[in-house]
């Protein structure tokens, strides 16, 4: 047998028997008695001998209760070490004071857990690494856009920016990822779709002003603190999935499909992150959609983006832990009972290995550049994702007759060449079906005349 799934069986056999014992396994709860809300597995992370994990209800806290820290041990066993019945989805590790922060806690090396009860009423969604003084101090966000900095040894927060007033959020915020590199800090704001354009959003901060860089919803950042520093963003709009990528200090924006309109409200995408699940590696999770994604940049661009499955399972977050993948959940839940035909609040941790991950559904799936949008004549669309998918067509709608040059990018360092024209006839429609087994990294469409375009790649 296989050394890695004889692993698995082991350590799975072990939370059987633990489970047929009466002993608790890796799988949460929130209590029955109303009000039921949800018992998602907001963050996860190997720390001092255990994983750890949050667990968090819907809206704010006294929504649900019976969610809390919990420390999972290497058989799997999972004990609840204090009950805050919040929301919380912020993990990270403070080197210099070697601490992990996560949820409204800070754990030590050794597992001793502290409480910070002015987060207690607060939303944590991002726990960042700090400008000016990372080796004292840390970033905290709150899904509000509440935005504070912590010294990390007496823990009291002191409020820098309400974000949603600072970037004029009129509507419902809803702030979900953060990080800092480069000298900068990013923060992705999914919002809402029904209050209209600029409501969410992705913004950065460079120690003194806040800039918005899209009004889209955006959902996490992620930089590791070396080989580059490479700094990526997630987001969508009505056409795509938006990947936002800071290299030597400039921002490239490419785009990519979605696996699944399932994920399109604010309050369906129950946080998907980047993280690293194997070492120097990033697993990105967009729409339904997991990703190999290169943490490195090479020749000035992002190499290294393959799509690696689809699914539809809801992952707050994933990390490795005792050489498996860890995925968290957020199973069906009453959420105030707005479903009367779900029970009690539950979620569990998916233990397998990185590859398994490609058994999962094949990938597919549909996005383009433009929906209805108004074009410029010679300015070429975002670039749009294009290799590791099986069957390729393209559809164009406009409103009038108008001619596009598709041009490809095979090497992935920008270096675009002429694939193929296609024009619009009478009608405003054109499509065109690459042949099987054609693939390029990157695709874009460049307009040979303005005009008001709609173009969609399908991937299946």
């Amino acid at each position: 047998m296989n050394p890695t799934r004889r692993a698995i069986l082991s350590l799975l056999g072990a939370a059987a028997a633990q489970a047929q014992s009466g002993l608790p396994n890796a799988g949460f709860r929130a209590n029955t008695e109303g009000p039921r809300s949800e018992c998602g597995v907001g963050a996860l992370m190997p720390w001092a001998d255990s994983l750890w994990a949050v667990t968090y209800n819907s809206h704010m806290r006294g929504t649900g209760t019976g969610l809390g820290l919990f420390r999972i041990d290497e058989t799997l066993k999972a004990e609840m070490v204090h009950e805050h019945n919040g929301t919380h989805a912020n993990r990270f590790v403070h080197r210099e004071s070697n601490s992990m922060f996560i949820g409204p806690y800070r754990i030590d090396a050794k597992g001793n857990m502290t409480f910070m009860p002015e987060f207690a009423g607060h939303r944590l969604t991002a726990t960042i690494r700090h400008l000016s003084d990372p080796a004292n101090r840390v970033y905290a966000l709150t899904m509000e856009g509440l935005f504070f900095e912590f010294d990390v040894k007496d823990l009291k927060p002191r409020l820098l920016f309400d974000l949603a007033k600072e970037m004029k959020l009129a509507k419902r915020p809803h702030f979900k990822g953060g990080c800092s590199a480069q000298g900068r800090v990013a923060v992705a704001n999914n919002g809402f779709y029904e209050y209209g354009e600029d409501q969410a959003g992705l913004f950065e901060w460079d120690g003194k002003i806040w800039k918005r860089l899209s009004g889209k919803p955006h959902m996490d950042c992620a930089a590791r603190e070396n080989l580059g520093q490479v700094l990526f963003c997630t987001g969508w709009d009505e056409a795509s999935v938006l990947l936002w990528a800071l290299v030597k200090g400039n921002w490239q924006r490419y785009r990519l499909p979605k696996a699944s309109h399932a994920f399109q409200h604010a309050w369906q995408t129950e946080w998907m992150r980047i993280r690293e699940v194997e070492t120097e590696h990033y697993l990105m999770d967009i729409h339904g959609m997991f990703y190999e994604l290169q943490p490195i940049p090479f020749e000035n661009a992002i190499w290294g983006v393959k799509p690696v499955c689809q699914h539809l399972r809801i992952i707050p977050d994933y990390c490795a832990f005792r050489g498996l993948l860890a995925l968290g959940g957020n199973q069906t839940t009453p959420n105030g009972d707005n479903n009367p035909i779900v029970g009690q609040p539950q979620s569990g941790i998916w233990f397998g290995k990185t590859d398994d991950l490609w058994s999962w559904g094949k990938p597919q799936g549909w996005g383009g550049p433009w929906r209805k949008a108004s074009v410029e004549k010679d300015v070429p669309s975002d670039p749009f994702l294009m290799t590791g998918f099986q069957s390729k067509m393209i559809h164009i709608a406009t409103d009038r007759p108008a001619e596009f040059d598709i041009e490809i990018d095979f090497l992935g360092d920008g270096g675009w060449k002429p694939y193929e024209s296609i024009r619009s006839g009478s009608f405003g429609y054109a499509r065109h079906i690459f042949p099987q087994g054609f693939s390029a990294h990157w695709v874009r469409i460049v307009p040979r005349q303005a005009c008001t375009a709609s173009a969609e790649f399908f991937y299946t």
